[in-house]
């Protein structure tokens, strides 16, 4: 791939966000993202959704799962967009409860202790989000010009910011959509040219073992439907777009943006599983692997999708943080200047953390769904069944997710690779998984009462 079409189809996508953005700003579409008094529509919210969902992340997720692990591993990464309808399901509870947000739910039950441990928890996704994001630039422009990586991360970090600091919320939602269009338009012709191919079969694509075997896949297949309750409600980007529109407009929008998404992140892990397929070798996040695989012109076109992607979440991301900080924490003033500071704040954390070195990619998704289970037994439990649970029972359940998230993070330390089982650190992810949940449903249970 040339570097002058990687260039160019960079400056044209901040071009266009630039002028999707909108010209005047106001506190109110900052923090709340409405235009005026108008609330986006249904396919605004849709595609909002999705182009924040199917992030540069989530696509070579689900490509690298396909790679190792076949359709098992692709259909593992896509069972988390069921999140879309559990989330879904979520935020139709809590507003027939009255609740303006899930820091509104859990502060009501559980005071301070409630949404502080909640912000904690979202704080650190949305974090993750932005590190994760600029990783893919970086992993994109190494691969393209050698050496580019750095300064790749450090202009997309100071581009994202000015643009997506310029409008807050409203200026997220207005691109997400051009950006969205942009993306489906790319990868739709990547993806004919794909499954046109000569040496591409639906039958050994769908029944791919990968390059080192199916079960694992399937072990995290096991892992995402225990985490499926929980992980929409710990997305602060989700949960945000639950209740800017009203209830039935908010329904659909999330099951469209179900099938949508989850089509694109299946779409794209067949990228994987046919280089698997071909036997290709893996090389840099299967960057390198796609280079020798596609003509250039594909391969500059699953590039631009994936840098599409990741500005699309970064002002997502960054948005959610400004809205978390100032409307819930009320760390920040409630003014564009507060609002662009914690931006900041966010944009540059995430890029010190990218430039630090962890080029781990789905680790990142596999902790911050772990913390994120103690929600399942109190969600369940205290928001469906109507039940009260005391602070106690919540603690309890809290503290079992973070032991269980810290475990998988630090299960390379002896001490820690101690306690658990032997095998593959997917398997080791389940173990824990279970054992959070079995925790947190005991103590919930035990406290509950009638509301």
């Amino acid at each position: 791939m040339s570097p002058t079409i990687l260039i160019a189809s960079f400056v044209f996508l901040i071009v266009i966000s630039v002028l999707a953005a909108p010209r005047r700003a106001t506190v109110e579409g900052f923090f709340v993202g409405r235009a005026g008094v108008q609330a986006p529509g249904l396919w605004v919210l849709v595609l909002s959704q999705v182009t924040t969902w199917i992030f540069a992340r989530s696509l070579m997720n689900a490509a690298i799962l396909g790679y190792f692990y076949g359709i098992a591993g692709t259909l593992a990464y896509a069972a988390y967009y069921g999140s879309f309808l559990t989330g879904g399901f979520i935020v139709t509870r809590l507003r027939a409860g009255g609740a303006g947000s899930v820091q509104d739910w859990l502060g009501a039950r559980f005071g301070m202790i409630g949404t502080g441990t909640y912000n904690v928890v979202i704080g650190l996704r949305l974090l993750s989000e932005v590190f994760s994001n600029l990783l893919v630039v970086g992993l994109i422009a190494g691969a393209v010009i050698a050496g580019s990586a750095t300064y790749a991360i450090v202009l997309v970090a100071i581009v994202g910011l000015s643009y997506a600091a310029w409008g807050g919320l409203s200026a997220a939602l207005r691109t997400d959509v051009m950006q969205m269009a942009v993306f489906l338009i790319v990868f739709v012709v990547a993806f004919v040219f794909l499954i046109l191919s000569p040496g591409f079969s639906w039958g050994a694509v769908l029944s791919a073992p990968g390059t080192a075997g199916a079960y694992n896949g399937w072990v995290l297949l096991v892992v995402a439907l225990l985490q499926v309750f929980s992980y929409p409600a710990h997305d602060p980007v989700m949960m945000d777009r639950g209740f800017l529109a009203d209830e039935a407009t908010t329904r659909r929008s999330f099951v469209h943006a179900f099938w949508l998404s989850t089509l694109c992140i299946i779409g794209f892990g067949f990228f994987g599983i046919q280089a698997s397929l071909v036997g290709a070798e893996y090389e840099g996040e299967l960057i390198g692997t796609w280079a020798g695989m596609f003509p250039p012109w594909v391969f500059a076109l699953l590039m631009v999708s994936l840098l599409v992607s990741a500005m699309s979440t970064l002002d997502s991301a960054l948005a959610s943080a400004a809205r978390l900080v100032v409307e819930e924490l009320r760390a920040a003033p409630r003014s564009l200047a507060g609002g662009r500071a914690v931006m900041g704040v966010f944009m540059a954390l995430g890029a010190a953390l990218t430039l630090w070195g962890n080029a781990t990619l789905f680790d990142a998704v596999a902790v911050s769904g772990t913390a994120s289970m103690f929600l399942t037994p109190v969600l369940i439990v205290g928001l469906v069944m109507g039940r009260a649970v005391p602070v106690w029972s919540y603690g309890v359940a809290f503290g079992a997710a973070i032991l269980g998230a810290f475990a998988y993070f630090a299960r390379g330390w002896p001490s820690i690779a101690a306690l658990l089982p032997e095998g593959h650190k997917y398997e080791q992810l389940l173990v824990i998984c279970v054992m959070v949940f079995l925790v947190g449903f005991a103590a919930v249970l035990a406290g509950a009462r009638r509301a």
